[in-house]
């Protein structure tokens, strides 16, 4: 957030020399393609921003100023919009942050612009007010996102710009912004074709909540970076070979793969970064014609597979049939040296554009295509019905339904008119059947796929031909929604069940009011969501339900009351002892890590009642965070539990920090899974390790033999960490034990 500062004159001018020279450097790409228009347009933008922000700064000290320039940068270079989403860029926190109106922009700019703005500023007003993703709130955002595909593209480009200065902001401000980076904005950034920006979303938010790992694997890339690059020269230099000889123009560039698709591929598969073999991209970008674009992809990847030999199960022909996004290339993971996986992409200069670009190139290169046609319209077409029609009863689901939609590969399927319809990976029939039309999803009775009569559960696969079998009986049932996955069949499903729910609801609402009145407690939507969560109910739909039909009555609705205030205190309670205002770092002595086996919690390291959240189990060393529930008190979960990313991006308001302190009153359970070849004498040698450390205590070991490969778990007490990786390290050295970890997963 902008904070007013003063500044010396000497100050200032330097600071003026420094923006000039940013705004200079923002346009430097493209200037040359901007009319004199656009840049009296741009430049009246920045001159109005410039005098906004004057007198405000950022946390990192600097002024105001810079980040809007920055995220007009982004939207110029690295997603290629024009001139009206570069003023916007530049002016996108005037109306939040200063004096200027809307109706002041819509004067001076336009209604274009205004609209744009006006959007920006409805995410920015959410977001200050720590609308957690469950919330209805959120919805309006994300409506906000799809009345203009800009909007979409400028909140990108500022939430990326502000990942790359995120170390200038409080620990827990770092760790909520990134989770919310990861749950929403990466896959965002992906439905819009920006995939260079995804990835570094996605690395930037590793880096913040799991800093441990994103470290690691950097570290690791940085010591065999000569080795890579030599490499990727030598097998580079092959192909340069083969292709000159065809008198090809192209040009061939290398990559690394990012940071956490690394690090997914190591968790995925249980495996160290020096066992994940495919870490190397080339793509091959050749110029052609639009007539010749499929021939000459088709033929630089036969020279490809000449030289080197296919992976069969890692071909992607994205030429063919392009992307949702529009992102056509061809995609093939062929042996390269040294029997190293190497993935080659091959695309035309314009399918790199759209690559690079996404929409925005997607715009530019569709010719005589009207925007209504576009896939990016029918996908904002779907967003916003979608948005409209999905019934609260589950937000959280909501969010992982809408997250899944923009985030999952896709799968193409016919229908018996040779009709293509795009479905995400794991779709059904029945997904299939709401896609072509809410009517047929409403009364379909089954499907035939490729002539074969099955259930409406039925996965899909790519290339299958469906035939919806539909009835005029036929109506939505309960079980439709344990194998429909998209947002559309289930928002539809959804709200044919609960029509008639939701009239009787709204007099149920009616009546909540008068009778909250009556109690002298205010009715909102933090007294729903408290409601809701003191009645252990779902949704503010089924509270309003309840309270129509007598489910909860006047006794009910008085014991809500009379534990309101204590339930509310708790919260405010943790939220200023959590996040007061920050001190200055100080040094910290070194601590026996050895000795650490006690929590305290918030700023005042109060001593709470606490349970060990069973979906990771920290123990004494592992960095933890609080977590409030509404019955079961404080739950302690690891920073890298595989729930941290949801429970930050959702609830980041009943996040309490939590530090291990000196004690030695508990012990706690871990369990270790190993991996390695059978012998005689393995499970004696695995006993004694344990059992020769009296402080340790094993309760459980359970090893399975199969054609002399050996898999077993163990569940030890320890007092900390530090125990804990010491029995792993001389587990490891035992004779044919390839494989040592701690494990979440009995």
């Amino acid at each position: 957030m902008a904070t007013p500062t003063v500044i010396t004159q000497e100050q200032l001018e330097r600071e003026n020399i420094e923006i000039t020279r940013r705004y200079k450097e923002m346009l430097k790409n493209t200037y040359v393609t901007l009319s004199d228009d656009d840049k009296k347009l741009i430049r009246k933008a920045f001159d109005l921003a410039v005098e906004a922000h004057k007198d405000q700064r950022r946390k990192t000290g600097e002024p105001y100023i810079y980040h809007p320039i920055a995220v007009a940068k982004i939207v110029a270079d690295e997603i290629g919009l024009g001139a009206t989403s570069i003023a916007a860029a530049l002016m996108h926190d005037v109306v939040e942050d200063t004096e200027y109106t809307l109706d002041d922009l819509e004067k001076l700019f336009g209604k274009k612009i205004a609209k744009i703005i006006d959007g920006l500023t409805k995410i920015a007003i959410l977001n200050k007010q720590d609308v957690s993703i469950q919330s209805e709130n959120y919805k309006k955002l994300l409506l906000t996102l799809s009345e203009d595909v800009r909007v979409i593209l400028i909140k990108i480009a500022d939430r990326l710009h502000n990942m790359r200065t995120l170390e200038s902001m409080r620990e827990d401000k770092q760790l909520k912004i990134a989770s919310e980076t990861i749950f929403i904005y990466a896959p965002l950034a992906h439905r819009m074709g920006l995939y260079n920006i995804k990835s570094e979303l996605e690395d930037l938010s590793l880096r913040y909540t799991k800093p441990d790992d994103y470290y690691a694997i950097d570290r690791k890339l940085t010591e065999t970076k000569e080795e890579r690059v030599n490499y990727i020269n030598n097998f580079v230099s092959t192909l340069q070979d083969k292709l000159n000889e065809e008198g090809l123009e192209f040009e061939i560039k290398g990559r690394t793969k990012s940071i956490n698709s690394i690090y997914r591929k190591m968790v995925k598969q249980g495996i160290p970064f020096e066992e994940v073999f495919d870490l190397f991209a080339i793509r091959i970008i050749y110029r052609s014609d639009r007539k010749n674009e499929k021939f000459l992809a088709w033929k630089i990847y036969s020279m490809v597979t000449d030289l080197y030999i296919p992976n069969p199960k890692r071909m992607r022909d994205w030429i063919t049939q392009p992307k949702s996004t529009g992102y056509e290339s061809l995609h093939v993971t062929v042996m390269g040296p040294l029997a190293r996986w190497i993935e080659v992409q091959i695309r035309s200069e314009r399918m790199d554009e759209v690559a690079e670009m996404g929409i925005a190139a997607h715009y530019k290169y569709k010719e005589n295509i009207s925007e209504d046609d576009t896939k990016v319209d029918e996908w904002i077409h779907q967003v916003r019905e979608m948005l409209e029609q999905e019934d609260t009863k589950d937000a959280i689901e909501f969010m992982d339904n809408f997250k899944f939609n923009l985030y999952s590969k896709e799968i193409y399927v016919f229908t018996p008119k040779g009709d293509l319809h795009s479905l995400p990976k794991g779709a059904s029939s029945l997904d299939f059947a709401y896609a072509i039309h809410s009517n047929v999803g409403d009364h379909c009775l089954g499907a035939k796929v490729n002539g074969k009569l099955y259930p409406l559960s039925y996965k899909l696969q790519s290339g299958d031909l469906v035939e919806i079998i539909t009835s005029s009986q036929q109506k939505p049932k309960l079980e439709w929604l344990e194998y429909a996955i998209t947002s559309k069949a289930r928002s539809k499903i959804k709200a044919s069940l609960n029509s008639d729910k939701r009239k009787i609801a709204e007099e149920g609402k009616e009546v909540l009011i008068r009778k909250l009145r009556h109690l002298k407690v205010d009715f909102s939507e933090q007294t729903v969501n408290q409601l809701q969560q003191f009645f252990k109910l779902t949704s503010s739909l089924d509270v309003f339900y309840n309270v129509a039909t007598g489910v909860i009555d006047n006794a009910d609705l008085r014991q809500y009351a009379d534990r309101n205030s204590g339930f509310t205190g708790l919260f405010n309670r943790f939220r200023k002892s959590t996040f007061p205002t920050p001190k200055p770092k100080v040094e910290q002595p070194l601590v026996d890590k050895t000795k650490l086996d006690s929590l305290v919690f918030g700023n005042d390291e109060e001593r709470l009642d606490y349970e060990i959240a069973s979906c990771c189990n920290p123990i004494p060393g592992d960095k933890v965070f609080g977590f409030i529930t509404v019955s079961k008190g404080i739950k302690v979960h690891k920073v890298d539990c595989p729930n941290s990313i949801s429970l930050q991006a959702n609830y980041a308001y009943r996040i309490i920090k939590a530090k291990w302190i000196d004690s030695s009153q508990r012990e706690f359970k871990a369990l270790i899974e190993l991996q390695g070849i059978d012998r005689s004498g393995m499970v004696s040698d695995i006993t004694l390790v344990v059992s020769k450390n009296n402080s340790l205590n094993m309760h459980s070991i359970n090893l399975s033999e199969e054609a002399g490969i050996f898999d077993g778990k163990i569940t030890v007490s320890v007092k900390n960490k530090h125990q804990l990786e010491e029995v792993m390290k001389e587990l490891q050295n035992i004779e044919g034990i390839q494989t040592v970890k701690r494990t979440y997963k009995n």
